[in-house]
C-alpha cells in the first residue's frame, strides 16, 4: 500500500504548562497563548491536503484539532475523530503537582520517573512501555485506511515523544534530545512495515506570526 503522511502537532500551550505542572488524565484547557498557537498553526496548515483529523479526547488537544479541521481548505468534512489513544500518558499520583513538588513529596519515585524506568508507573498512572504500547497501537489504526493520504494526529508531549521514539528506533529509556513544542509541526510517514521521520520541530509559523505582530 502507499505510505501514509502524518503531521502529528502538540496541543496548543495551558497555564499547567507554564507552571511545569503534569496535567496527564486531568482535562486542562488551552490559556490564551495555547489559543493562539492553535489558530496559527491551522493557518500554516490550512493548503495541506488533509484527508482526516484525528485527535486526543482532552480539550487542550481536541480544540486545538478543530482550529485546524476549521481553517483547512480539502478536508472533506471539518469534523474531529476522538481517539484515546492518542490521551496524554496517565501520570496517576503525580497530576496536578509541579516537577519541584513531585521530587519534594515523592523523591525515589520522582528519580525513577526522570531516570526513564521502562516499567515504572506512578500509583495509578503508566509506564513508558505500557503509553509506547498504547501509542503505536493507535497509530497502526488510524494511518491504516490512509494509505496515499495525508493525516493529522493533534495529541501530547509524551504522545509526541513515543512517536519520536518509534521513528528513530530508540527506547523509551533513551535520553530525549529533541524538542516537543505546543504546536510543532512533526511529519511522519508510516507503512505497515515501517515508521519514519521526514520533519520534527518546525515552529516557522509561531515566529513569522510573532515577528508580524511585533511590527504592527
Amino acid at each position: 500500500m502507499s505510505p501514509t503522511r502524518i503531521i502529528a502537532v502538540r496541543h496548543g500551550e495551558t497555564d499547567w504548562n507554564v507552571a511545569t505542572r503534569l496535567q496527564g488524565h486531568k482535562d486542562i484547557g488551552l490559556n490564551a497563548r495555547g489559543r493562539w498557537q492553535a489558530e496559527q498553526v491551522a493557518q500554516a496548515l490550512r493548503d495541506e491536503p488533509i484527508a482526516a483529523v484525528y485527535s486526543s479526547d482532552l480539550s487542550r488537544a481536541h480544540d486545538t484539532a478543530q482550529a485546524i479541521a476549521a481553517h483547512n481548505r480539502h478536508l472533506p468534512h471539518p469534523t474531529v475523530a476522538l481517539h484515546t489513544g492518542l490521551r496524554e500518558r496517565g501520570f496517576g499520583m503525580f497530576e496536578g503537582y509541579t516537577y519541584a513538588e513531585i521530587e519534594a513529596n515523592w523523591p525515589e519515585a520522582s528519580l525513577r520517573w526522570r531516570h526513564r524506568e521502562p516499567h515504572f508507573a506512578p500509583p495509578g498512572g503508566e509506564s513508558p512501555t505500557a503509553l509506547c504500547t498504547r501509542v503505536r497501537t493507535a497509530l497502526d489504526a488510524l494511518a491504516m485506511p490512509h494509505g496515499g493520504e495525508l493525516i493529522v494526529l493533534v495529541a501530547h508531549g509524551g504522545v509526541l515523544d513515543m512517536l519520536y521514539r518509534l521513528a528513530t528506533q530508540q527506547s523509551v529509556s533513551a535520553p530525549r534530545a529533541w524538542e516537543l513544542g505546543n504546536t510543532a509541526i512533526n511529519r511522519l510517514l508510516w507503512t505497515p512495515e515501517s515508521f519514519t521521520l521526514v520533519g520534527w520541530g518546525d515552529v516557522q509559523h509561531l515566529e513569522q506570526a510573532a515577528l508580524d505582530e511585533s511590527s504592527v
